[in-house]
């Protein structure tokens, strides 16, 4: 009781979350007859796992992307495609979203990335600047549902799946999120007039911009390529991201300086710095959950409510959406994975699909005050109040969370692909 008690307090205080998961774990361990010995190895035990080196590398191989001037690449690329439809740069904005994703694999490391080019862009455009930083933020959700996506590779090790298989079941739900945020984006702006100047597909255009973006476009495909091919690993796949990274900004952009590297280092270690600490604290925080048997205790309570799959997944997607409004995307999956995995397991739920669910619902959260990182970020680039932006993006929690519905009643979308290694 004390355990859950002292959680709960943590919790609501705004306590740091490795603090919140060690404190009522070591209360509770200085008054069990386990050894305190085993608080060291518990710490040690969550960090050391191979799998979680992939999420610095990944974040390092997006900072130097970005730097290196391969995020405007894939820009000029997008625009040369749809720039002069209504709504056209917002849409350039969504696509270039969905590409970095594909490089980052972080939320709000693909807003800074995308928005600080187009959310100004949009502005000179003629777009509202509210409106502009709204759509930033909502392509940015994609940063974590396509691959590779952090928050998946957390769940992977934390519930024992295959990442490789995560990150596959994650590709047909992006590209129906993405093509949902670019339809509300299409109807908000052919409703408000938002165009920028309307000119005809230039065909000559688009090549040239492909041509000299071919390097950069490349990225995705070396690094997911590789995944799905089988020639490597996730976790080497992000070596490999760093490593093209670096070349195609060294030797054949040669636009990225050593300046620009050590800022990328620092921006990465501070990114994920934190992870290591919440990590080991979550793996001794689940130890004392299973000792207390309290998973069980909240699957039992739940199935006297419903045993129907669907149903409970219905309750629980309410449940993560309002804890999304308070608390950070990772913190989110390391505390309910162990709480939530047992149940999700004795209803017949395939972890895949409850996994892409549990970061679809994450992607809500970045969007919602007062945690709502991805605002935030916008709000930082465009210099208007989160009330300001707030307002702009409830459009796009109606779309994602109707997507959010789509993956819930249709789990073959997640599925098919993993289905078919």
């Amino acid at each position: 009781m004390i355990f859950v008690l002292l959680f709960l307090v943590c919790l609501v205080l705004g306590v740091p979350i490795f603090v919140t998961l060690g404190v009522p774990s070591l209360v509770e361990l200085l008054s069990s007859p386990i050894p305190l010995a085993s608080l060291a190895h518990s710490l040690f035990d969550g960090v050391d796992k191979f799998p979680l080196l992939a999420i610095p590398n990944f974040v390092l191989a997006g900072a130097i992307m970005s730097r290196a001037g391969i995020t405007r690449d894939i820009i000029e690329v997008m625009r040369a495609i749809v720039g002069g439809a209504y709504g056209g740069l917002a849409i350039v904005t969504i696509l270039s979203c969905m590409f970095f994703a594909a490089i980052s694999g972080s939320g709000p490391g693909t807003v800074a990335a995308i928005g600080t080019l187009l959310i100004p862009a949009m502005k000179e455009d003629g777009y509202p600047k509210d409106f502009a930083a709204a759509v930033a933020s909502s392509g940015g959700t994609l940063g974590i549902l396509l691959p590779p996506s952090n928050p998946m590779i957390v769940y992977g090790v934390l519930a024992s799946v295959s990442i490789g298989d995560l990150f596959l079941a994650g590709l047909l739900p992006g590209i129906l999120m993405g093509a949902l945020l670019i339809g509300t984006t299409y109807l908000i702006s052919h409703r408000n007039g938002y165009r920028g100047e309307a000119r005809p597909f230039d065909k000559r255009l688009f090549l040239a911009s492909l041509y000299k973006a071919k390097f950069s476009l490349a990225t995705p495909f070396v690094v997911l390529g590789g995944i799905y091919g089988g020639i490597f690993t996730p976790v080497e796949a992000s070596v490999i991201a760093v490593l093209y990274a670096i070349l195609v900004g060294v030797v054949i952009k040669r636009t990225l300086r050593l300046p620009d590297l050590w800022q990328s280092l620092t921006e990465a270690s501070t990114i994920c710095g934190g992870l290591i600490l919440i990590m080991g604290t979550a793996i001794f925080f689940g130890e004392f959950l299973a000792l207390n048997l309290i998973p069980q205790r909240i699957a039992s309570s739940l199935l006297t409510i419903t045993s129907d799959p669907t149903i409970m997944l219905l309750i629980i997607c309410a449940i993560l959406i309002v804890l999304g409004t308070f608390m950070e995307t990772l913190s989110t999956v390391i505390i309910l994975t162990p709480i939530l995995l047992p149940l999700i397991v004795q209803l017949g739920i395939d972890p895949i699909h409850f996994g892409i669910l549990l970061v679809v619902t994450s992607e809500i959260g970045f969007l919602t005050p007062p945690l709502g990182v991805n605002l935030f970020v916008a709000c930082g680039i465009s210099g208007l109040t989160i009330e300001q932006v707030s307002r702009k993006v409830v459009p796009f929690i109606a779309t994602i969370i109707v997507g959010l519905l789509i993956l819930l009643y249709f789990p073959q979308i997640s599925l098919f692909l993993p289905s078919l290694r």
